[in-house]
């Protein structure tokens, strides 16, 4: 599926009010045909490397070339090539969901004919057909989010940049939206760039993904790649008194504890059902006993931690965050 590289960034760098890093030295490539994902919390730096690379923003300093045409001396080139699907919903909420395609359409300099036949066609890849003469005023979430996606493909563009699109939906809707991304990278033979703070999303939907964190990338790979790079499974229980650290961490295979709230252990071993067994009797002898337990095979949840020493959530910021990433300890063997 994947091709030659369509899109590279080389210390692309976006500094505001001349001391703030948004942005700093990131260099990435994309390959035509595949869908991209970068990772990581809000305020990462995720939206602003979009930006750069649609040409909104210009950078501080680096270079990028999206399609073959660079972002500063060719950004008409560029945004010929591209479709924008933001945060953000740009609908116009007092037409109909087929008349916001027509007008998208117009900006494009589409001709009519084929104006209304790409819109027929989009609108049945996402379900919407029924839906096309309501009001978008009238639309759920769901059905906004399907719209604004299609909105972004109607002049056909080779690369696609998805800004956290499924950002406010239900678990149930983002899954839904997950299948329409795949069909339409499927169908359309289109590159997307996708941005998500989700991980269980970057994980569904992206051939490589890059993990960004103030700024910069930590590591780029496969989702498969990123997860083997941990050589562990997770053990997580909750005693039900206080426990010894330095006692845990004696268990035979265990890698890494960490504290992640009162009683609570998240272990780190090279094979959960070799020593989940010698870890449920050690506790035991001990006099201890578990009220919880669970075992996960590694996610990017647990990438995104080993990587930055904290969970995205944390890094998300507020003061739950902020109370627990101060609970948190880390004990290495």
């Amino acid at each position: 599926m994947t091709g030659e590289i369509i899109i590279q960034a080389k210390n692309l760098t976006k500094i505001y009010n001349g001391k703030i890093r948004a942005v700093s030295d990131l260099n990435l490539e994309v390959k035509e045909g595949e869908i991209y994902g970068l990772a990581g919390p809000n305020g990462a730096g995720k939206t602003t490397t979009i930006n750069m690379l649609i040409t909104r923003i210009k950078p501080s300093e680096g270079t990028a070339t999206v399609g073959g045409y660079d972002i500063i001396k060719d950004s008409l080139e560029v945004r010929k090539l591209i479709g924008i699907v933001p945060q953000d919903f740009t609908a116009d909420e007092d037409l109909t969901g087929r008349e916001n395609l027509f007008m998208v359409s117009q900006f494009y300099d589409v001709p009519k004919s084929h104006a209304r036949e790409i819109s027929e066609r989009l609108l049945k890849l996402v379900d919407l057909e029924d839906a096309a003469d309501r009001l978008v005023r009238t639309y759920s979430g769901g059905m906004r989010k399907r719209l604004e996606l299609i909105l972004g493909l109607v002049h056909e563009p080779k690369i696609l940049f998805l800004d956290e699109p499924t950002l406010g939906l239900d678990v149930q809707t983002r899954a839904q939206m997950w299948n329409y991304v795949k069909d339409i990278r499927n169908k359309m033979k289109i590159t997307i760039i996708l941005t998500s703070h989700y991980l269980e999303e970057i994980d569904e939907l992206a051939d490589r993904v890059s993990i960004i964190d103030h700024g910069k990338i930590i590591i780029t790979g496969t989702p498969q790649e990123l997860k083997a790079s941990l050589k562990g499974d997770i053990v997580n229980l909750t005693l039900s008194d206080e426990k010894s650290m330095e006692v845990m961490k004696t268990i035979q295979g265990v890698l890494e504890i960490t504290e992640t709230g009162p009683n609570s252990l998240r272990i780190k071993v090279e094979n959960a059902d070799k020593s989940l067994p010698d870890i449920v009797n050690f506790i035991s002898h001990h006099g201890l006993s578990i009220t919880q337990l669970t075992v996960q095979k590694p996610s990017l949840e647990e990438v995104f931690l080993e990587y930055t020493g904290r969970t995205i959530r944390e890094a998300e910021g507020g003061e739950d965050a902020r109370k627990l990433a101060m609970n948190v300890r880390r004990v290495r063997r």
